[in-house]
């Protein structure tokens, strides 16, 4: 079963760039290893600072728990955030070319 988890925060503007920069090294390796069972987008929003991350992991395991690259990222994020994270559970009410087949 698929499990969609839903994580905004907001950073502090000093670290915007930063914590892409951390993102953008999950996305590589992520596109290095391959991982099964994830499909996984993080947006940057408008006002610049703010983040949204959706993931869903279908199965037992959960492939950041393996990622160097994600560790980094979430090693300091609590230095990084003014605001956040919030992670909700979401479920998919419907998808057009987007975390569906």
């Amino acid at each position: 079963m698929a499990v969609t988890k839903v994580i905004r925060y907001r950073t502090k503007a000093e670290s915007a760039d930063d914590n892409e920069r951390l993102i953008g090294g999950v996305f590589a390796e992520l596109a290095e290893e391959k991982p099964e069972g994830l499909r996984y987008a993080a947006f940057r929003l408008e006002d610049g600072v703010s983040f949204l991350h959706v993931a869903t992991i279908e199965g037992e395991v959960n492939p950041f728990q393996a990622s160097r690259a994600f560790a980094e990222f979430q090693s300091d994020i609590h230095n990084r955030i003014d605001e956040g994270p919030v992670a909700a559970d979401a479920s998919i009410v419907g998808s057009y070319r987007a975390f569906t087949d």
